[in-house]
């Protein structure tokens, strides 16, 4: 199969993937949110799942994220290492989990007492099955990555997104409250994960030959790749989770609630940019192997074209109608998320060039220099964070990510701009074109927001949006549905 087909079919599985996780996400918070939870219990949930983030950074490190990069290079180079590759990757993540999951059970009274939220304790002690299930899942994925083979990463999601909100409702139904909810989205993310295993054993693992024996220092190589990842992640979850962490310790759990309902719904809006990110980034590294860096360069030129194109006005578009949304689809008790998520506009368009971005830089080999990076804005970000929320509220928490995001985004680039020839001119056209079009958008929607009385006038106005965006798009030539295929192709 050719590479530009391995990443338009990637792409379209990762997409496919990303739009159901989207729909089922979005039901789960419809029905937390409007059926079963209070703003207390949904802030309740989601302070536990971000506690228990850290420790899945913990149980996790880089160990999948290196072993994927040693995947895409030996599977070009080596097939007969890759057993082996797999056995060290999994033993090594494996053996962590096992460590972080024991110590977040054995400690979640402390833990909780430490937070000052004695009520948490209860859900961390459930959260050491969450850690588990959700560590092999993403070792899957991220595995599946490596042999540039995403769309069996997508099925994976799938199975994961599908459980969880058939566990989640029917632990609700019968009453469970919020422990229950954090256990269907552990039972849903174990049952991702056992699937994920078999097919990894059974079509991946199972259909290599071994080399008799691992090259020399070859797990010792993946053990030290994986620290400048670990570097990475930790700072992602910096960014995702001790922010939340902390509105809960400074403020209260419906602060949580509205702070959590803001990120998640820009998690919808960024779905496109990260399937296209997660399938687009192993080919950097096989261009990079075949010595190929400015083919390298035209693709990301062009993803960079894409995302620009469709997030600059997706970001303008949510924060006009970010308070008629929060009122007519989760109810006027979550009014207090409406600054945080206008706040959050800006984020999105951050969030998806970081998205087309951070895997990129990993495969080309540059994790050491991005994990620097992104420690120091997580640190920022966590320095930040402790000012603002104070003196800010929620939406404090908001502004230190967006600042924080914005710096690590433009270092980011630059970093590519240094590994790829990539051309600024083309990009600066690209960005005039698309601010053109973002203007003539905005001059339609915003008069039409204060019609907004309901979901079907919401959809309404986002509806019509989406068709000036599309024809004025159209006429600037910045969509070419052929453009992005042909990139990679050339």
């Amino acid at each position: 199969m050719s590479l530009t087909t391995r990443i338009a079919r990637g792409a379209t599985a990762q997409l496919a993937a990303q739009v159901l996780r989207v729909g089922t996400k979005g039901l789960v918070m419809l029905l937390l949110t409007r059926v079963f939870l209070s703003p207390g219990e949904y802030g309740l949930l989601f302070y536990a799942i971000s506690v228990l983030g850290m420790a899945v950074l913990l149980a996790n490190l880089g160990l999948a994220k290196s072993g994927a990069r040693y995947i895409a290079e030996y599977h070009e180079t080596d097939p007969g290492q890759i057993p082996h590759i797999l056995r060290s990757t999994l033993g090594y993540n494996v053996a962590m989990i096992l460590v972080v999951s024991a110590g977040v059970a054995l400690l979640h009274e402390q833990v909780a007492a430490a937070l000052n939220s004695p009520e948490l304790g209860p859900l961390l002690l459930l959260g050491a099955g969450y850690v588990v299930a959700l560590s092999l899942q993403k070792a899957t994925t991220l595995l599946f990555q490596g042999f540039n083979r995403v769309s069996y990463s997508a099925a994976v999601s799938v199975v994961g997104n599908v459980s969880t909100v058939v566990f989640i409702v029917a632990l609700l139904s019968l009453g469970a409250g919020v422990g229950g909810a954090l256990l269907g989205y552990a039972l849903g993310y174990a049952v991702a994960a056992v699937a994920g295993l078999f097919v990894l054993y059974r079509w991946f693992y199972a259909e290599f030959d071994a080399a008799a024996a691992p090259e020399d220092g070859l797990p010792r190589r993946i053990l030290e790749y994986s620290v400048p990842l670990t570097a990475t992640r930790g700072a992602n979850v910096l960014d995702k989770r001790v922010d939340t962490v902390l509105v809960g310790f400074f403020l209260t759990p419906v602060a949580v609630g509205f702070y959590t309902l803001g990120k998640q719904i820009t998690d919808f809006v960024i779905a496109p940019a990260t399937s296209l990110g997660f399938a687009v980034s192993p080919a950097y590294g096989e261009r990079k192997a075949n010595d190929e860096l400015d083919h390298a360069a035209r693709i990301y030129e062009t993803t960079f074209e894409y995302t620009l194109a469709l997030y600059v006005p997706a970001a303008a578009g949510l924060f006009i109608v970010a308070e008629p949304a929060i009122r007519h689809v989760f109810g006027s008790d979550y009014l207090g998320a409406v600054p945080v998520l206008q706040v959050f506009s800006l984020y999105v368009l951050l969030r998806a060039i970081d998205k087309i971005t951070n895997d990129g830089l990993d495969y080309l080999g540059r994790a050491r220099a991005r994990a620097i990076v992104k420690g120091a804005t997580s640190v920022s970000n966590f320095g930040l964070n402790l000012v603002l929320i104070p003196a800010m509220g929620v939406v404090g928490a908001a502004v230190a990510t967006v600042m924080t995001y914005s710096a690590m985004v433009a270092v980011e680039l630059y970093l590519v701009y240094r590994e790829l020839a990539v051309s600024t001119a083309r990009l600066l056209r690209a960005a005039a074109l698309v601010g053109v079009v973002t203007v003539g958008m905005v001059a339609a929607v915003a008069p039409l927001s204060s019609y907004i009385s309901g979901v079907a006038t919401l959809a309404g106005v986002v509806l019509v949006g989406v068709g000036v965006w599309g024809a004025l798009a159209t006429t600037a030539g910045l969509v070419d549905v052929g453009q992005l295929r042909s990139a990679i192709a050339s």
